[in-house]
């Protein structure tokens, strides 16, 4: 939809494998370097895939307050606020400048996983003669777990904790819809303010697939097992791609009604122009065939005025999957012709929720400086996937506008279209 009122970016927060921070996940993009690496956080020697994008060097206590909230947090939570709290410093918002009532938070979050720490000594004890017994555990998990256990694993709690620390009293909501549920949050966000009902929202999303239970839970079979070149194992859109790689991270973005941005003398970094959300019902069961994606871009672009010719480039979902990456490829290719096409995963995996907001802040960060991000490992063109990738380098000379796109297996796909 197009926005009845001008709706600009004033902050970036990301939170990624590659970099924490604007400026080091920049960095580390435009000199090609790789988030993959073997998976450490927990003892992985039991999985046949022990490599993703897992995020290093990162402190919840530098970003958390109170401290003592990181007890009711996941680290899914941890890296969402975190990413918010980048964002407001980079938008310049003191606390108490922004009228409470008229500031607001929408965010995405996946399923978020029970931590075995939590659970273990509730399970040891549930267990008689090495069977399970119902009966211990309805006993077990009231003498065992937390009473404020469950706080930590609601999808809701990132929104919450982030409005509760930035006193955002506005509209609040969460996006609970798998790889889409960032660019959802930053469509319903753009919508509030378009209402009238805010002036500045913090939008964006956060994920980990790399939780043990998470990987346990949805198996391999997506994955990519090239363990021997785990760094080349995300190839979007290459032909020698075999599946996805897990990753871990957040993005946030400040979203203001530009007269709001304006009055205040805020850096303006880039305009929301139209977002758009379609579905492909029954994808699920019956396999995507692009239509939700073909449509989304259509109708983002249409409300954007937007024709191929000024469309920059794409900032694509480009999961790695052989099948994915062909149904998407077809409908950018069917919509938008030659258009140049970037795949950020290709450097930090799959994020879940936290994916879109972070690869649209590498095309916002990018646009800034006149480059499109090249894709890493796409080395041999698949012609089943009929797009002009940029990749060994970045792109220069392109018009300052995206398209960026997620979509999910169960056939929803968003568009969000951006100019700098």
């Amino acid at each position: 939809m197009k926005h009845p009122r001008d709706i600009v970016i004033t902050g970036l927060g990301v939170v990624s494998p590659i970099g924490i921070g604007s400026e080091p996940f920049w960095e580390a993009l435009a000199a090609g370097q790789s988030g993959i690496r073997p998976v450490d956080l927990f003892d992985a020697s039991s999985l046949r895939v022990r490599f993703g994008g897992q995020i290093t060097g990162f402190d919840p206590k530098q970003y958390v307050r109170p401290r003592k909230s990181l007890k009711v947090m996941s680290r899914e939570i941890q890296l969402g606020f975190a990413a918010a709290d980048l964002a407001m410093a980079e938008a310049g918002i003191a606390a108490g400048s922004v009228d409470p009532e008229r500031f607001g938070v929408v965010f995405g979050s996946d399923m978020i996983y029970a931590d075995l720490e939590d659970l273990e000594q509730t399970y040891r004890r549930s267990s008689r003669d090495g069977q399970f017994d119902f009966l211990l555990w309805s006993e077990a998990i009231h003498e065992e777990l937390h009473p404020l256990w469950l706080l930590k694993h609601l999808p809701n709690m990132a929104a919450s904790h982030i409005a509760i620390a930035h006193d955002a009293r506005g509209p609040n909501n969460s996006i609970v819809l798998g790889d889409v549920s960032g660019l959802l949050a930053i469509a319903e966000a753009a919508s509030v303010i378009g209402r009238g009902w805010a002036d500045v929202m913090l939008a964006g999303g956060t994920g980990c697939r790399l939780h043990p239970t998470a990987l346990v839970a949805r198996g391999d079979a997506l994955l990519s097992h090239r363990a021997d070149d785990f760094r080349a194992a995300c190839r979007p859109f290459d032909r020698d791609r075999d599946g996805l790689v897990n990753g871990e991270g957040a993005g946030t973005l400040v979203l203001e009604a530009r007269e709001h941005a304006e009055r205040r003398g805020a850096r303006i970094r880039g305009e929301l122009l139209a977002t758009a959300a379609r579905c492909e019902p029954g994808a699920h069961h019956r396999g995507l065939t692009g239509s939700s994606v073909r449509q989304a871009i259509q109708a983002a672009c249409q409300a954007a005025g937007l024709d191929a010719k000024s469309v920059g480039h794409v900032n694509a979902h480009g999961v790695s999957t052989v099948e994915m990456d062909r149904v998407e490829a077809k409908a950018i290719a069917a919509e938008l012709g030659d258009v140049p096409v970037t795949a950020p995963k290709s450097s930090f995996g799959h994020l879940g929720a936290g994916g879109g907001t972070v690869e649209l802040a590498a095309s916002l960060l990018g646009l800034e400086r006149g480059l499109v991000p090249a894709t890493l490992n796409y080395e041999n063109p698949d012609p089943e996937c009929p797009v002009n990738v940029v990749h060994g380098e970045p792109l220069a000379g392109r018009p300052a506008t995206v398209v960026k796109v997620n979509l999910s297996t169960t056939g929803q796909a968003v568009a969000v279209v951006v100019k700098t």
